[in-house]
């Protein structure tokens, strides 16, 4: 009975406690809505809201549908149903897509005050010209796919490489968002790459310019900037950065259209774990930089660039313990 009585007790006391914490709820609530008069501070309260990266997510899974027909469809694709499973898909991306346009467009006009940017017919305009670009940007995937499969004994089939690499994943979004980007489409194309990105580990800004046969093998950590400008039939492995140099605290005004990031030409091949720097660095045609190489400088065609091997020291644990038995310390 009495651990009955000290347990209800227990009970009664924990209940006090938790309502206490909760009647300092209100007083916070108050001071974070104080907050929301600071101008110091972001918040994003009105009318015309952020879009969600779930709808970006529908949007980037329908292209993909309609770039890779029978891959990643719902149903089964067959001569008999090809011409309405494609007509269906492009119409619902093509709502998708201007929808969103649309919707990043009239954001900025209201958040900034802009000039009317005429939100509906761009959008609409805008998102004709990228549905219009699909055989362009198909053919374009096609020769990153064949680069993979080429460059990757590890690859049993192209239907492989389509289904399961990551670096294609990547390169999918960033031909999208970069036909976005190119438009002057506002958040969308970086929401896209940063969306890919939270997937694969692989950030390519959708600003870089990127040519056709372009494989990053494995890919996590690899870092694409904004000015980066890549040739033909380059290859790149894991946790290669091709980057900016160190920046000024007010470099966001200063160099926000300059040329930050290195030039990679057609043919070179870039090994995990190195780091190209800054905007007038370029690496020559057909040139190999090694794993691990930190470059700021340019580099001439058909060059090799390695580390030298680094001093290993090998200790043996058995003969380690039999010295310490010989000569204690």
């Amino acid at each position: 009975m009495d651990e009955f009585i000290m347990n209800n007790l227990a009970c009664h006391t924990e209940r006090e406690a938790i309502s206490e914490h909760r009647q300092e709820l209100p007083k916070v609530i108050d001071q974070i809505m104080a907050s929301m008069a600071d101008d110091t501070c972001f918040a994003h309260i009105g009318d015309e809201p952020i879009h969600f990266t779930t709808s970006v997510k529908e949007m980037i899974d329908k292209f993909r549908e309609i770039l890779f027909p029978g891959y990643f469809a719902r149903e089964k694709i067959d001569a008999a149903n090809l011409l309405y499973n494609t007509g269906q898909a492009v119409s619902q991306l093509y709502d998708i897509l201007s929808e969103q346009i649309i919707h990043v467009l009239r954001h900025d006009c209201l958040r900034y005050e802009l000039r009317c940017a005429e939100c509906e017919p761009r959008g609409n305009d805008v998102a004709l010209e990228i549905i219009q670009a699909i055989p362009n940007l198909r053919r374009a995937l096609a020769q990153d796919v064949k680069g993979a499969y080429d460059g990757d004994p590890a690859a049993k089939s192209h239907d492989e490489v389509i289904f399961s690499y990551p670096g294609l994943y990547a390169i999918t979004v960033y031909r999208i968002a970069n036909l976005l980007y190119k438009q002057k489409i506002p958040q969308l194309p970086r929401i896209m790459s940063e969306h890919a990105h939270s997937l694969t580990g692989i950030d390519i800004h959708p600003g870089a310019t990127i040519g056709n046969k372009f494989v990053i093998d494995h890919g996590t950590g690899v870092v694409v900037g904004e000015t980066s400008v890549i040739g033909n039939n380059v290859r790149i492995y894991q946790n290669v950065t091709i980057g900016a140099l160190s920046l000024p605290p007010n470099a966001g005004e200063k160099l926000r259209d300059a040329k930050r990031h290195p030039t990679i030409e057609d043919d070179v091949i870039i090994y995990s774990g190195a780091t190209i720097l800054g905007g007038d660095t370029v690496i020559g045609a057909r040139s190999v930089v090694g794993g691990n190489v930190w470059l700021t400088n340019s580099v001439p065609d058909d060059t090799k660039v390695f580390m030298e091997s680094p001093h290993l020291i090998y200790k043996n644990q058995e003969k380690e313990k039999e010295s310490l038995h010989e000569n204690p310390a």
